[in-house]
């Protein structure tokens, strides 16, 4: 086995950072000796010279030299796929088949913006004004109507027409039948009449296109959606011995949701067997679509429970597995606004952190003199309630081997008091029949025999 020997840079690196922290004090311990004379004074012994006042000397002066502490590794939060206003964290990018927008125009001047909305609303207007105006000014110039203003003998496509600024005015006259009366098509202009009429019609489409999108806008239940509020956290606790998802929604309006239904998704990746990777992957939690309970009538707030069951993505998902675990659950209720008929959607989301494990809600509805009460400062409120931290595939094991316990040891309690009163009356055969009775087969040599 060969000797490594030891790298003489080692020596040089120990004398370069060790030996400018100690000459610097010997420096000065010597200027002082110097100045105060070899026996002028008590002279210190090295004994007697204190180790704290060095020891913190050093750690000064190595600290300049050694790393500073490590900083513990910061944990990322995740992403939302969902925002809790209900916003869906997604953007559109690199969409080159820009087109299919114009394709449906009235829905996409719906989704923009107020001040786009309103821009494109005046722009609209503006534009067919100025657009007729120039043709009402062109049909003038063409004539030579501007060249007779003063002829009385003359008869215009449009009376009192004597510029631009007056054929954009009698555009918009026309356009949104004002009808002022001081200008006034004539009937000696046939390609005036033409005009008339076109402008007429398509200040009508106009009108109609624009008026409808405004209400359209306006109308919408986006707004309605800010009432419908969703518990900031979501429990899990025992419901009838079972472990359940909760969170709880309400509405703060008197005007109720009319046919309210509520869905969950569990947003979270997953990886298939054959190593495909799925982004954001959506399962579906059940809250009752088979027994009806996500039909709601929300009238006062409702706790929704997602029962975790074999046929929940949480089966085996214990307290510790649930925290370190990455997934989002989104939370949608939808339901048609009782002013106006129209359909609503509020959604929400909870996070990890967000998911309370042994916490159930606050009550929040109280009985009062004729009428039932909601207390909404307490909507958000939790309390910590036993619940074990093992899965629920783990619970309903121990419940099913407690069962099973339960099954076996009753009979075979039943067959000892049987045996105790054959064994006293001394009849095996009127044994083995109590035996038969209380559900016990007979051993198989006495079966052979037979």
């Amino acid at each position: 086995m060969s000797r490594v020997s030891p790298s003489p840079e080692g020596p040089l690196i120990r004398q370069t950072f060790i030996k400018p922290l100690q000459d610097p004090r010997r420096r000065r311990g010597a200027q002082r000796r110097a100045a105060g004379g070899g026996s002028s004074g008590p002279r210190r012994t090295p004994g007697a010279r204190s180790a704290r006042p060095d020891a913190a000397a050093m750690a000064q002066e190595n600290a300049a030299f050694s790393p500073g502490p490590e900083e513990p590794p910061r944990r990322r939060g995740r992403q939302r796929y969902v925002e809790k206003d209900g916003r869906c964290n997604v953007q559109q990018g690199n969409v080159r088949e820009t087109y299919r927008y114009l394709t449906d125009l009235f829905t996409t001047l719906v989704d923009l913006q107020w001040r786009l909305s309103l821009l494109f609303f005046v722009l609209a207007y503006a534009l067919t004004w100025l657009f007729f105006g120039a043709i009402w000014w062109l049909i003038a110039y063409g004539r030579g109507d501007l060249e007779h203003l003063e002829d009385t003998a003359w008869t215009p496509c449009v009376n009192n027409l004597n510029g631009f600024v007056a054929a954009f005015l009698f555009s918009i006259e026309t356009e949104t039948t004002i009808g002022y009366g001081h200008r006034v098509i004539t009937d000696q202009c046939p390609e005036g009449i033409v005009l008339l009429l076109l402008q007429a019609i398509l200040g009508s489409m106009v009108n109609a296109f624009m008026v409808g999108c405004m209400f359209v806008k306006i109308s919408q239940p986006n707004k309605r959606a800010a009432t419908l509020v969703f518990s900031s956290h979501a429990v899990v606790s025992l419901r009838d011995g079972r472990l359940c998802l909760m969170f709880r929604v309400g509405d703060l309006r008197s005007s109720h949701i009319v046919e309210a239904s509520i869905r969950a998704k569990l947003i979270r990746s997953r990886q298939t067997l054959e190593g495909e990777f799925i982004p954001l992957h959506q399962t579906d939690l059940s809250v009752g679509f088979d027994t009806g309970d996500d039909r709601l009538f929300l009238v006062s707030p409702l706790v929704i429970s997602h029962e975790i069951d074999a046929a929940s993505p949480f089966w085996e998902a214990s307290r510790r597995a649930l925290e370190r675990d990455d997934f989002e659950i989104v939370v949608i209720l939808e339901g048609m606004v009782e002013a106006t008929g129209m359909t609503c959607q509020a959604r929400s989301s909870y996070l990890v952190d967000e998911v309370l494990w042994g916490h159930r809600f606050t009550s929040v509805l109280t009985l009062e003199d004729g009428f039932y009460e909601v207390d909404y400062a307490s909507f958000h409120e939790t309390f910590e309630v036993p619940t074990p931290s093992c899965s629920a595939r783990e619970l309903a094991e121990a419940a099913a081997r407690l069962d099973a316990h339960l099954y076996w040891s009753i009979p075979s309690r039943l067959d000892e008091k049987v045996e105790e009163e054959g064994a006293g009356e001394g009849a095996g055969g009127e044994a083995g029949a109590d035996k038969e009775q209380n559900g016990c087969l007979p051993p198989p040599e006495s079966e052979s025999k037979v």
